[in-house]
């Protein structure tokens, strides 16, 4: 190898050193704060301004919301580090059986589980 290539080489190590400590202390990768009752209003308000929910089910840790608006169900979670917003019939909502603490809904294109406190569903904030 001749001087160059190894200047050159050096010289990319060294900004790629660079990029990775400058994201690191700008904190691109946070953790997102779990929702309390007042996030978890604004979410639902920002995304999903047509409706009013007449209730809303905040999970255990606060990792996903289920508000209930008539025979719809307005489904906010986490996803990276941000919220995903999905709406689904509230029949199929309320049909689904918690396991283990757990409660996974499905949407079209995923997954998510909320954690419930007990296996009772629905809980009677959205009976």
């Amino acid at each position: 190898m001749d001087k160059a290539l190894l200047i050159q080489l050096g010289g990319s190590v060294v900004a790629v050193a660079l990029l990775v400590a400058f994201a690191g202390w700008l904190g691109v990768a946070r953790a997102t704060p779990p929702l309390d009752p007042a996030a978890a209003k604004a979410l639902l308000d920002i995304e999903f301004p047509d409706h009013q929910p007449q209730a809303t089910w905040i999970a255990a840790d606060g990792a996903g919301v289920i508000a209930r608006d008539g025979d719809l169900a307005l489904v906010l979670y986490r996803r990276g580090d941000g919220y995903v917003a999905r709406d689904l019939p509230w029949s199929a909502v309320a049909a689904l059986k918690p396991a283990a603490g757990r409660l996974t809904v499905r949407v079209s294109d995923a997954r998510p589980t909320f954690a419930v406190n007990d296996d009772a569903w629905p809980p009677k904030e959205l009976a």
